[in-house]
């Protein structure tokens, strides 16, 4: 089963080469990674998608409690949450094509990313496609796997 994994991290150098490297030191497979600082700049938000067993993810979660640097661990998929990915698509199309490129675009309302989006463009031809990882954020309070500390918010 897929996962979207949160993880607020210290915003310091090598961290996150140290959560990509507790997944690939054990085999398990990355999907997506997202990563940006958050309104604390001192912290960033790393978002995770990976696939695995109940066990599998339970393990990932508490291999990620034990970086030093992680302050916060949730696993969204748990929890009802918003997730959205963007993607750059560059269409090479025929001109009798291009009509049908803008119709797409226009159902799709250039806002949303859907495979099925990039599925009924391979046919006009995709010239090149750019993805960022996914992204997520908890609609309601959740459940943290041991949280080590909360940042301090930034006050006006």
């Amino acid at each position: 089963m897929e996962h979207i994994i949160s993880v607020l991290v210290e915003n310091k150098f090598g961290v996150l080469a140290r959560v990509a490297g507790l997944f690939s030191a054990r085999g398990y497979n990355i999907e997506s990674l997202s990563v940006a600082p958050t309104l604390d700049p001192t912290t960033s938000m790393i978002t995770i998608v990976t696939v695995g067993d109940d066990r599998i993810i339970e393990q990932i979660m508490k291999q990620l409690n034990k970086v030093v640097e992680v302050l916060k661990v949730v696993d969204l998929t748990e929890t009802h949450f918003l997730d959205r990915e963007t993607a750059l698509i560059k269409v090479h199309t025929k001109p009798e094509h291009r009509d049908e490129a803008i119709r797409l675009a226009d159902i799709f309302r250039a806002k949303i990313v859907d495979s099925s989006m990039i599925n009924m463009l391979k046919p006009l031809g995709i010239k090149d496609l750019v993805r960022t990882g996914r992204i997520a954020i908890s609609r309601e309070t959740t459940r943290t796997a041991s949280p080590r500390r909360e940042p301090a918010l930034l006050k006006n």
